[in-house]
């Protein structure tokens, strides 16, 4: 079965036919770095991520870029409020975004370009759009001609009428046209700037990507990806700017994963309802973070609350029990019981997850067949006589669906002090002797310590206590 995947430019599913047989050459747009990431940031990392590496696991070599926008108004601004250099500040906050999504799993990219490493393409970008009529210069400042590109709105599937009634010139702005965009900003006083042809000064936001995909990743390229709100018109703008300058399609396919809110609204900065990153996994664990993301279809809006980042960890657990009893019960297992169709029934789990992940990366579905397995493999579990080959199989299909979603769905194997672990025995004793009173003090002693107990069909387990 082949990938099928949904094309925003054409708003409709497609099957997934890479430019070159076996490789794939993805974009994705990083983070204006100004501040910790938030949770709506944090989607798209998770989100692409994980299409990168399904990509991965059914064969392609991806070359996978990501940018990270590091002069910007909204960096300046914060640079002079910290009373930092832009720089500084920037480099301050790369680094905390690789820690970030670091935590929730998320792989670096083949490459991390920068805007101001970027910056004689950018320029040389620019140029070559006002010598071929796209763009013009007004007093230090370079517009794109938006008119000029008869493909404007396609992505977006707005038309120009539509788009000209919501356009203004701001004070200032010396643009011929109420929709041109700026491609490059004319330096104010003590800001940060760059030299070019038409004076001091720095890019405008989506030049800076147009640049980057043509220098690191060509002309045309597979996958260009981003959150919902850079459809337009970040994303519109970079088609007009690269498909005008190079008369090339940019992109095959473009993706957008959907909004997330905040107990049931948008989530916004001005509602002062964003939660950052940083603050939510001194709550809660990373990868029930990650694994609450990837519950819902990445197209799909996701809602944020305590509530439901709860049940996501529960339900992580629920996996991880049942990962655990299997691996219990081989210890004690032998060769018995019926085999055939529990062997079938891995199998078949195994070939639904590739089935729903090769359907525009359904993840929520996805992770439908792995409880699906979770309760077969209970059921099993139940039987007097199990067999070695069942209990592998299954076990191996719950470790290569939560490899492929980057989900630990196995406990970390901790060592105990020796002082619990002589607890734990003198437990198991006194119950095996019926001295209840006993066993429920040496339980609550350990509870006192983090230390969980788990009285199981297969024996007494523990855990430690985790957060949120």
């Amino acid at each position: 079965m082949a990938i099928t995947l949904y094309n925003t430019m054409s708003r409709k599913k497609e099957a997934f036919v890479p430019l070159e047989k076996g490789k794939v050459k993805m974009y994705v747009c990083g983070p204006t770095v100004y501040n910790y990431i938030h949770i709506g940031n944090a989607r798209p990392a998770v989100v692409f991520d994980m299409v990168r590496k399904y990509l991965e696991y059914r064969g392609y070599e991806v070359e996978f870029v990501t940018n990270f926008t590091d002069v910007d108004d909204k960096i300046i601004k914060a640079a002079k409020e910290l009373k930092e250099k832009v720089p500084v500040l920037a480099e301050r906050f790369i680094a905390a975004y690789h820690e970030d999504t670091s935590a929730l799993g998320v792989k670096k990219a083949d490459l991390h370009p920068r805007v101001t490493e970027t910056m004689p393409d950018i320029i040389a970008f620019i140029k070559a759009l006002i010598e071929k009529g796209f763009a013009y210069e007004a007093d230090g400042d370079v517009y794109f001609q938006t008119r000029s590109f008869s493909g404007y709105g396609k992505l977006s599937s707005q038309s120009i009428e539509d788009l000209q009634m919501g356009a203004r010139i701001e004070i200032g702005e010396k643009k011929k046209d109420p929709l041109d965009f700026a491609l490059w900003k004319a330096a104010k006083e003590d800001e940060i700037s760059w030299e070019s042809p038409w004076g001091a000064g720095r890019p405008g936001w989506h030049i800076e990507c147009s640049a980057m995909v043509k220098k690191y990743l060509g002309e045309t390229i597979d996958i260009h990806a981003g959150g919902q709100d850079l459809a337009f018109p970040h994303h519109e703008n970079e088609v007009a700017q690269s498909e005008a300058l190079n008369q090339k399609q940019m992109a095959k396919y473009w993706m957008h994963n959907g909004y997330i809110q905040i107990d049931n609204e948008k989530m916004s900065k001005s509602l002062g309802n964003f939660v950052l990153v940083q603050d939510i996994i001194k709550q809660y664990r990373p990868e029930v973070v990650r694994f609450f993301m990837l519950q819902s279809h990445y197209r799909s809006p996701l809602n944020f609350s305590a509530e439901l980042l709860t049940s996501a960890q529960n339900s992580l657990e629920r996996i991880q029990t049942t990962a655990a009893n299997l691996k219990h019960r081989l210890k004690m297992s032998a060769d018995f019981g019926e085999k055939k169709f529990w062997l079938e029934q891995a199998k078949n789990r195994k070939q639904q997850f590739i089935q729903a992940m090769d359907d525009d990366f359904n993840t929520a579905n996805g992770i439908s067949t792995l409880f699906d397995l979770v309760k077969d493999a209970n059921m099993y579990l139940q039987e007097q006589q199990t067999s070695k080959e069942v209990l592998e199989a299954m076990l191996e299909v719950i470790r290569d669906i939560g490899s492929l979603m980057d989900i630990p769905v196995e406990p970390v194997e901790e060592i105990l002090d020796e002082d619990i672990e002589q607890l734990i025995a003198e437990r198991i004793k006194a119950r095996k002797d019926k001295n209840f009173a006993r066993a429920d003090e040496i339980r609550d002693t350990l509870k006192e310590q983090g230390i969980i107990l788990e009285d199981t069909p297969q024996g007494t387990r523990w855990k430690r206590e985790q957060k949120i």
